[in-house]
């Protein structure tokens, strides 16, 4: 299958290394230069993954991503000449799923397009389970990859459903920041608290009856986070 790639940056000559080291990957590249434009493209075309620059005219990156977040779950990875760590919370806030700075790597670049792909179409290969899951109100598809909460179907971003995976298929079991980043990035961990953090929080928002007040993922002060065995 031949994946398709969003590269939305106001610098074209941006757009078109990407396109080229993309396109050498077997990727097809839909070029866009501002938000408007990118979300135009998805309304006409199937898009597997999109990285989209964050200061554009028209309309910038962070309104096109909360855009694709009201009815999308592909992967997001934002790309930004800002490499301060509050850029790249509020990047993972609004529905991102990875950051890359300017000036970027050609390889590593790739190498998380490569990721992203893989895990928005295994959702992890090596732990895909014809089994469905329960814990409390959650219940978890593994095969359609379908979630349900109190019998609602809930969208979760591939980071997020992998998260929610592991703690359902581990109910009582504390995972440092760490394991779960390590088990779901599937990379080391460095400095990843604020990014799990993050990702939590987007999750209590979707499954918690008041995400303020959590009874389902607790926070276990010092040592990370688990899912409530009785709920």
């Amino acid at each position: 299958m031949k994946y398709n790639i969003l590269v939305c940056d106001d610098e074209k000559d941006i757009v078109s290394a990407i396109e080229i080291y993309l396109k050498a990957e077997g990727y097809e590249v839909f070029p866009a230069y501002d938000g408007q434009e990118a979300l135009d493209i998805m309304e006409k075309e199937d898009i597997h993954l999109v990285i989209m620059d964050l200061m554009m005219p028209n309309m910038d990156g962070i309104t096109a991503i909360l855009k694709i977040r009201e009815h999308a779950n592909i992967p997001i990875i934002i790309l930004s000449a800002k490499a301060e760590v509050t850029d790249k919370i509020i990047g993972l806030n609004v529905g991102a799923d990875d950051y890359i700075t300017k000036p970027f790597n050609a390889i590593e670049l790739i190498a998380r397009v490569n990721s992203g792909i893989r895990r928005y179409t295994s959702l992890g290969s090596a732990g895909i389970s014809d089994e469905i899951y329960r814990a409390g109100r959650i219940t978890i598809d593994d095969k359609s990859k379908e979630v349900l909460v109190d019998g609602e179907s809930v969208l979760l971003t591939p980071h997020e459903y992998k998260i929610l995976l592991l703690f359902v298929k581990n109910p009582g079991r504390v995972f440092s920041s760490d394991e779960i980043y390590e088990q779901v990035w599937e990379e080391a961990a460095h400095d990843v608290k604020k990014v799990i953090s993050v990702h939590i929080s987007h999750i209590r928002d979707k499954v918690e009856i008041n995400p303020r007040k959590p009874d389902l993922i607790k926070s276990i002060y010092g040592m990370g986070y688990k899912l409530e065995e009785n709920h």
